[in-house]
């Protein structure tokens, strides 16, 4: 990689290592591109060369981040497709549990919540299209609207991470949490909730 090159992703990184540790800090509503350049030790030149402003900055870290979680779950879609397998729901956690902060970011809203409503939009559009994949290859039909359904299940999803990030040290590991939202998936609130044969009409 070009020496040029290697420089811009070092400032690059280095400015959204900087507003992520800030807002955590201190909200996003009070934090300024300055207090961003001075935590990265670089200019505001270097700050617009890259970004417009500080939506800008969010918006790309909510992108990268994106992105490589789509990368991650990609290998995985093929047999989640087919059948429950609770490896993206994994795969999940284990990103978060490493973009700690980043995800801690989004989760709880900052910025006017844009970066959290780009985020469940992004898991619901991959879990509807999973969803009807998944129906299609067992000749089912959903037997409620697939955009509730996948809204529903990235709902407890997103409420279940935050939870899993805000708390220090983390109250399970990434298998446990995955085996309990697979359970429920599969089996249901009713037998969640410790109650044995059909539910209740």
């Amino acid at each position: 990689m070009p020496v040029e090159d290697r420089r811009v992703r070092r400032s690059r990184r280095a400015l959204r290592d900087s507003m992520v540790s800030l807002v955590l800090e201190r909200g996003y509503a009070n934090v300024t591109v300055e207090d961003i350049t001075d935590r990265a030790d670089l200019g505001r030149a270097t700050f617009y060369t890259h970004y417009t402003d500080k939506d800008d900055l969010l918006n790309n870290v909510v992108t990268d981040l994106i992105e490589d979680l789509q990368e991650r779950l990609r290998p995985l879609i093929p047999a989640s497709s087919a059948g429950f397998t609770g490896k993206p729901v994994l795969e999940l956690f284990r990103h978060a549990a490493e973009e700690r902060d980043t995800y801690r970011v989004i989760l709880r809203g900052e910025g006017d919540g844009r970066a959290l409503r780009r985020f469940i939009d992004d898991r619901t559009a991959a879990a509807a299209q999973v969803f009807a994949a998944r129906a299609e290859a067992h000749g089912t039909a959903p037997k409620i609207d697939v955009e509730i359904l996948a809204r529903a299940w990235v709902g407890e999803q997103v409420a279940v991470l935050q939870w899993w990030l805000e708390t220090d040290p983390p109250p399970m590991q990434p298998e446990q949490v995955t085996d309990m939202l697979l359970d429920l998936s599969l089996r249901g609130r009713y037998w969640a909730s410790g109650f044995e044969g059909e539910a209740p009409a």
